[in-house]
C-alpha cells in the first residue's frame, strides 16, 4: 500500500512509519520543508498542499498538530493547539475529497480529550461530549474532517488516551513539560518521588504506544471501522493505581501526594487541570467489536514493555 503520514516525526509518527514499512508498505511523508525522496509538501498555516502527491494513495494517516503538554498554554499557544488541529484537518480533507483518485480511507487522528472530565463514568464513542477547552477543540478537530467523509471516504478518528511510550534518559526539566505521560512522571519515580496526584481517585485512560501503533494500522486495514474509534487500554486505571504500578516496576516507593497547587503553580491551573486531574473513565468498544486484540491491556504489561523491565519490548 502507498500511505501519506503528517507528523511522521512525532513519537507516534515515527513508530508508525516504521511499522508501516517493516510490512511492506511505501511510506510518504507529508513535511513542511522543501520535500526530498517519498515527501509530500504541505504547509497547513498557507493552506498549500502538493495535491498531485497525493493522487492515487492507499491510505492517508494524519497526526501533525502542536503538542498539548509541551508548554504552558497562553491564549496564542491554545490559538496554536486549535489551529494546527483544525485548519491542518482541514485542507488535508478538502484536499483528498477533491482528488481524481482519493485513497480510500482518511485515518485523522484525535483525543479523548473530547469526553472532558466524567468523574466515575464507564465512556464510550456513544457517551456524549465533554466540555472545555480541549474538548471543543477536538469536536471542531473532527469536524474538520468532514469533507472526506461527504466524498465517500472511509474517515476513522482514533480518540487517543495517554500514550505510553519510551523514556530516554530524561532530567527533572521533564518532569512537567515533558513529550508525554511516563516523560513527566519517570524522571520523578526514579528518584522515588512520585506520589499520587490529589486524592488520586480520577481515572487515567492510556494506551501503549505498541497499542496505539498497532490500532492504527487496524484502522487502515479494517473495512467497516469507521467514525470515533476509542484507543485506550481495555483496563483504564486511577491515578493512584497507576503511580503505585510504576513505582513499583522501577523498584520504588511512593512519595507523599502531590498537591494539585503544585503542577497548577508549574504549569499554569488550566493545563495542569487537564493533564492531570480530570477524571476520563473510557473503554474501547468499537475496537474489541471489530476484534483488535491489545498487545497490552494491562498497566503492568504495558509499563514493562515501553520500560524494558522484566520482558523482551513488543
Amino acid at each position: 500500500m502507498d500511505i501519506a503520514v503528517t507528523g511522521a516525526s512525532g513519537t507516534i509518527g515515527t513508530a508508525l512509519t516504521e511499522a508501516l514499512a517493516a510490512r511492506g508498505d511505501r511510506v510518504l511523508r507529508v513535511v513542511r520543508r522543501p520535500p526530498g525522496t517519498d515527501e509530500i509538501a504541505w504547509d497547513p498555516a498557507e493552506g498549500t498542499i502538493d495535491r498531485a502527491g497525493l493522487e492515487g494513495l492507499d491510505a492517508v494517516v494524519h497526526l501533525g498538530a502542536a503538542g498539548i503538554g509541551s508548554q504552558r498554554w497562553t491564549d496564542a499557544y491554545k490559538a496554536e493547539i486549535r489551529d494546527s488541529r483544525v485548519e491542518g484537518t482541514a485542507l488535508m480533507a478538502r484536499t483528498l475529497a477533491g482528488l481524481q483518485s482519493p485513497p480510500s480511507v482518511f485515518v485523522s487522528q484525535s483525543a479523548i480529550a473530547v469526553y472532558g472530565d466524567q468523574g466515575d463514568q464507564l465512556l464510550t464513542e456513544d457517551s456524549p461530549n465533554g466540555s472545555g477547552f480541549l474538548a471543543d477543540v477536538v469536536v471542531d478537530w473532527e469536524k474538520a474532517a468532514e469533507p472526506a467523509r461527504e466524498a465517500g471516504l472511509r474517515v476513522v478518528h482514533p480518540r487517543t488516551g495517554q500514550v505510553l511510550s519510551p523514556v530516554p534518559d530524561l532530567g527533572l526539566s521533564n518532569i512537567f513539560f515533558g513529550e508525554g505521560t511516563l516523560q513527566r512522571l519517570v524522571p520523578l519515580a526514579r528518584l522515588g518521588l512520585a506520589g499520587k496526584f490529589g486524592d488520586g481517585k480520577q481515572w487515567w485512560s492510556w494506551v501503549s504506544l505498541p497499542d496505539q501503533v498497532a490500532a492504527t494500522l487496524f484502522a487502515i486495514d479494517t473495512d467497516g471501522l469507521e467514525g470515533p474509534v476509542n484507543v485506550v487500554a481495555p483496563e483504564p486505571t486511577r491515578n493512584d493505581e497507576f503511580i503505585a504500578t510504576l513505582a513499583a516496576i522501577l523498584g520504588k516507593r511512593t512519595f507523599l501526594p502531590i498537591p494539585a497547587f503544585g503542577p497548577k503553580l508549574v504549569v499554569g491551573s488550566e493545563l495542569a487541570e487537564t493533564l492531570v486531574f480530570e477524571s476520563q473513565r473510557i473503554t474501547p468498544p468499537k475496537l474489541l467489536a471489530a476484534g483488535y486484540e491489545f498487545l497490552h491491556p494491562d498497566l503492568e504489561s504495558a509499563l514493562r514493555a515501553v520500560l524494558k523491565i522484566g520482558q523482551t519490548d513488543t
